[in-house]
């Protein structure tokens, strides 16, 4: 098993120019981890406007890591592949196979890619119109894969946002995926997003998961938080709604409201050997949240990751 971290985890330190990829990988290598997630916030591989690769960054990007000795694990990215107009559907394929051209020449072999969009009105994520739109999932998804083994990648679909969540659903889709290429990015806290027990629901996936996000959330009432229901906007700690109206919010692993150690135990009982990736979006400064983050996973696995490389930081 490989404890790494999102490069998502620094994207606010690279949104306000205090960080580039570069510093990411270094800090991630510097931290002891054994590998990093990329994604493309602030992370421009693919030029969308043109359509076409920057394969200079991503050259750069691959060599510097190579440079570090910091393995890529995989490459995630946001997708709709439920747009109701068909020209839009079939634009928005042809962007993520430009996404998973990305991923070959980064020299990997997986990569995550979305279904539905996270903004999708809570309104249209019922069940009668999960079972509806499934065909068109299936089809979708079932094309990328097919795309990304031709290219030796295998692909991940997480359980993300309020529509392709919550254990039932995800394993509805795979079943009707029928692609042994397709595997799980089995994300623990985001179960919390549609109201399932997290730890339940972890078990019913482990399966399935080749790689595992590591984060927790605070959860509260609406009662507890008056004036604070910011819809969609989880970033840096915003509070939002799940789907059954309770209230979130991201936190350092292990000190929000998740069971982590019970779900860690399971993971660890499970046999599992893949990545684990820690994906913080607290409020905290997000360097600070991800190191504690870091060190919460080594402590609730037992393990002495990189411990000789991790440097004793100063907060003010």
């Amino acid at each position: 098993m490989k404890l790494g971290i999102s490069s998502y985890c620094l994207a606010p330190n690279m949104a306000e120019g205090k960080m580039t990829i570069f510093d990411v990988i270094d800090w991630a290598k510097d931290h002891g981890c054994e590998h990093i997630e990329f994604v493309p916030f602030y992370l421009p591989f693919v030029d969308e406007k043109n359509k076409c690769l920057n394969t200079d960054l991503i050259d750069q990007v691959r060599e510097h890591c190579q440079k570090v000795d910091l393995e890529i694990s995989t490459y995630s990215v946001n997708a709709d592949l439920l747009i109701p107009d068909a020209a839009d559907r079939r634009a928005e394929i042809e962007r993520v196979k430009l996404h998973i051209d990305v991923a070959a020449r980064l020299g990997i072999h997986w990569m995550r890619h979305d279904i539905a969009n996270f903004r999708r009105p809570f309104s249209t994520n019922t069940l009668p119109h999960f079972n509806e739109e499934l065909p068109l999932m299936v089809e979708g998804t079932r094309e990328l894969c097919d795309y990304a083994a031709s290219l030796g990648i295998n692909t991940t679909l997480e359980n993300h946002g309020f529509f392709c969540n919550g254990s039932e659903r995800v394993l509805r889709i795979f079943e009707a995926l029928e692609r042994p290429n397709m595997k799980m990015t089995m994300d623990v806290g985001n179960f919390l997003c549609v109201d399932e027990y997290n730890l339940a629901a972890v078990k019913r996936c482990l399966h399935l998961a080749q790689i595992i996000h590591l984060k927790d959330f605070y959860i509260r009432t609406k009662e507890q938080l008056p004036s604070q229901n910011e819809m969609f906007n989880c970033n840096n700690g915003s509070w939002f709604e799940t789907l059954g109206g309770q209230m979130i919010r991201g936190s350092i692993v292990g000190q929000g409201d998740l069971p982590i150690p019970e779900i860690i135990q399971n993971i660890k009982q499970s046999g599992y050997d893949g990545y684990v990736s820690i994906e913080f979006e607290g409020m905290e400064p997000c360097e600070r949240g991800t190191e504690i983050s870091l060190n919460m996973a080594r402590a609730f696995f037992g393990r002495e990751i990189g411990k000789q490389s991790v440097p004793k930081m100063e907060w003010t």
